[in-house]
């Protein structure tokens, strides 16, 4: 880059100057705001409504260019494109307005155009201020460069930096910050466009679109480089109290260092505190450090900011200890030796003033344990901290108490869970009296048919499917089934087949806190149920649960389930037999069982109306009539009314064999006719009402763009069979 001297930059810095109130008055100020405030989000300062983090990262839509080597043309690309947009359409008509004719001479300093062809490729729907812009880089490489380091050193030019300062009576965060961006974004237009006129560049290559789009750019650019203004910070806070609402409630993994995170206004977590007078928490200047088992790594946590002291203590913590902090400023962070999730940050009250934090912990004395926090925070006078809860090792070491005797809980055994590839969700089977060839088939899988299981995991997972699968280990005396995110062994035609020349029991849990543990006994089951509290649970499985306290939150339910599986069939799963599993890499697809049918035709979901009630005066041979009248017009809206097996299962109102396993498979993600299939099989169902509304309500889902149509033929069909 050619050094443009001091006389030229200063006959440039006039034409520039008187440019820039005029550019300044055609900026709305919306999208000056945003511009203004792309320095105060990168700098993580208080988040407001309409704040995004660095520029583009929140909302932008579409396919990112990638970097083109020019900061200038990157720092446009990194905007929001209807920012952009609106800045082009706003701006297009100012550009050649413009009166710069007093301008110096620039060609000298970009350097002669490049030599031979050029090619470009653009995307459809880019600005066209990007593709401007990039076209000028192409054909005057020099251009884009220059103006960019013109605007940098125009801002400190006296002139022209008295032109960019915020006038003392914008006070407001939304003022101060168009301001502050559309001064830059003017000097960089006013420059962008001086520099394109004065240098030789044929006009349609330095038109409007190219001028705004390189001016924008550059704004980024030095807006990302330069500090808010002056008045800012004040104006920002006055926002951010004016927009804070209570309750608040925030969730995040805190990073912990040395045994600790914080409770801060701002600065590094303090290396040294004191933890021994209350175990938990030790007060610092702008916050508090909670004293935490882990020594690295990441913690779970809840923090709620309450408009009222708590009522009561919470139950289920092992240590809760209450403490007064001074807030200088308020708006504390969550924070600890590495970075903390956005939501975390300042989400306390932007008010000083005196607060009350209590902390709850639990998991502290066990490494293999989920450790987690629940932050409460109130503004209330200063007072004297409170132990409300002393029921951990680590707390009564640190007060210098003896420790309490605390037995591992028996379901300790399956700790090793928690790093498993069964951790998040999973079914885990154990049967009895019964070979791995007929565990599969109780499941509905082929023994003849294996594969990989890291193939099956894959293929579901590129298919974005969730078609069931099983693994099964013979270990001696008991099959072991697992399912990685299924739940077929949790179903009771499944445990009815499994359990038939022994027992059988399951339990079940997914990632959103769902369970369900199962027993079974010579084909029946005994029970199947979300295990929360107290299971009403028969006599032969009442004595192995009495122990178990599915309710207790410290307990992990998969884990005391798991153990009550174990005690049933006499067998469990270990780490060592998950391993073996894998290792094998054997694995069957399950087609699934058709859903159980009920005699609750009410709770179906139809779109008969009125009309439903009608079903109830209907005789079982016309209810009978009404359903296979529906599972045939199914199949001739699926273009299936000759198929041989639906044909057969039609005329016998009954599914043939070959039947029943295609409606099973219609369950799979690559199967096709699922409601056609269903209207078959609700048409089987035993209650004769059920029947028929379940069909109907199945076949019109069949019918797809006929359904109307088909509802309203089953109306008139059972009208015309209740008149008399």
């Amino acid at each position: 880059m050619v050094e443009v001297p001091e006389a030229v930059l200063e006959e440039l810095a006039g034409p520039v100057a008187e440019a820039i109130p005029l550019v300044v008055a055609r900026i709305p100020a919306t999208p000056a705001a945003e511009l203004g405030r792309l320095r105060a989000a990168a700098d993580d300062t208080w988040r407001i409504r309409g704040m995004t983090g660095r520029p583009g990262a929140d909302f932008y839509s579409g396919v990112r260019p990638g970097p083109s080597g020019s900061p200038v043309r990157d720092a446009l690309a990194s905007l929001p494109p209807l920012l952009t947009e609106r800045l082009l359409g706003a701006l297009e008509l100012t550009v050649p307005e413009l009166d710069l004719a007093d301008a110096p001479d620039l060609a000298g300093f970009l350097g002669g155009p490049p030599t031979g062809g050029i090619g470009m490729m653009t995307m459809g729907g880019m600005s066209e201020a990007v593709t401007a812009s990039a076209m000028l880089d192409h054909i005057r490489p020099g251009a884009v460069p220059l103006v960019a380091a013109l605007v940098r050193r125009l801002a400190t030019v006296p002139r022209v930096a008295a032109l960019l300062a915020v006038g003392p009576e914008v006070t407001d965060e939304e003022g101060v910050a168009a301001a502050h961006g559309a001064a830059r974004l003017a000097l960089a237009v006013s420059t962008t466009a001086a520099v394109l006129h004065r240098a030789g560049i044929h006009p349609r290559v330095a038109g409007p679109p190219a001028v705004l789009g390189v001016a924008i750019g550059t704004a980024v650019l030095l807006l990302n480089e330069t500090p808010m203004p002056p008045g800012y910070a004040a104006a920002i806070l006055d926002k951010v109290r004016e927009e804070y609402l209570m309750p608040v409630t925030v969730s995040g993994s805190p990073p912990v260092s040395g045994h600790r995170f914080a409770l801060l206004e701002e600065g590094d977590v303090p290396e040294e505190a004191d933890f021994s007078g209350n175990g938990l928490v030790a007060v610092v200047p702008g916050g508090a450090l909670i004293r935490t088992g882990r020594e690295n790594g990441r913690v779970w946590m809840l923090a709620h900011v309450l408009e009222e002291p708590p009522q009561e203590v919470a139950t289920g913590w092992e240590e809760v200890v209450e403490v007064s902090w001074h807030a200088a400023t308020g708006g504390a962070s969550v924070t600890g030796a590495q970075e903390v999730e956005p939501q975390l940050r300042r989400f306390t009250p932007p008010w000083p003033g005196d607060y009350r934090l209590r902390v709850h912990a639990r998991g502290r004395d066990d490494a293999d344990s989920r450790e987690s926090y629940d932050l409460w925070i109130w503004q209330a006078p200063a007072a004297a901290e409170i132990v409300h809860t002393r029921t951990d090792r680590l707390g009564h070491r640190l007060r210098g108490e003896p420790e309490p005797v605390r037995p591992e809980p028996p379901e300790a055994v399956y700790r090793w869970l928690d790093d498993s590839t069964l951790s998040v969700a999973a079914t885990v089977t154990v049967v009895t009296g019964a070979e791995a060839t007929d565990v599969l088939r109780a499941f509905g899988a082929d023994p003849a048919q294996p594969e990989s299981l890291q193939g099956i995991a894959d293929d579901l997972m590129n298919r974005r499917s969730i078609d069931p699968w099983v693994a099964v280990l013979d270990v001696g005396g008991a099959v072991i089934a697992v399912e990685y995110n299924g739940f077929c062994g949790s179903h009771t035609p499944v445990l009815e087949r499994a359990s038939a020349t022994g027992r059988a029991a399951s339990m079940y849990w997914n990632v959103n806190a769902l369970t369900r543990l199962s027993f079974a006994e010579h084909g029946e089951v005994l029970l199947s149920d979300e295990p929360f509290g107290d299971l009403d649970a028969p006599p032969q499985l009442a004595l192995l649960l009495s122990d178990l306290d599915f309710s207790d939150l410290d307990r992990r339910r998969e884990a005391q389930g798991l153990l009550a599986v174990q005690r049933f069939t006499g067998h469990g799963i270990t780490a060592e037999d998950l391993a073996r599993i894998e290792a094998a890499d054997i694995a069957f697809r399950i087609v699934p069982d058709l859903p159980t049918l009920y005699p609750h035709w009410r709770s179906i979901d139809n779109a008969l109306g009125s009309d439903a009630e009608a079903l109830t005066g209907l005789p079982e041979p016309a209810l009978r009539g009404l359903a296979w009248w529906a599972a045939a017009e199914a199949a001739r809206y699926a273009d299936l009314d000759e198929d041989p097996d639906i044909v057969a299962s039609i005329n016998a109102r009954s599914l043939t064999p070959e039947a029943h396993l295609r409606a099973r498979r219609s369950q799979l993600g690559d199967h096709e006719h699922r409601w056609l299939w269903f209207a078959l099989h609700h048409a089987t169902n035993p209650d004769p009402t059920s029947a028929a509304a379940g069909a109907i309500n199945a076949a019109r889902y069949a019918a797809g763009p006929h359904a109307a149509n088909l509802i309203t033929d089953a109306k008139a069909r059972i009208t015309t069979l209740t008149t008399p």
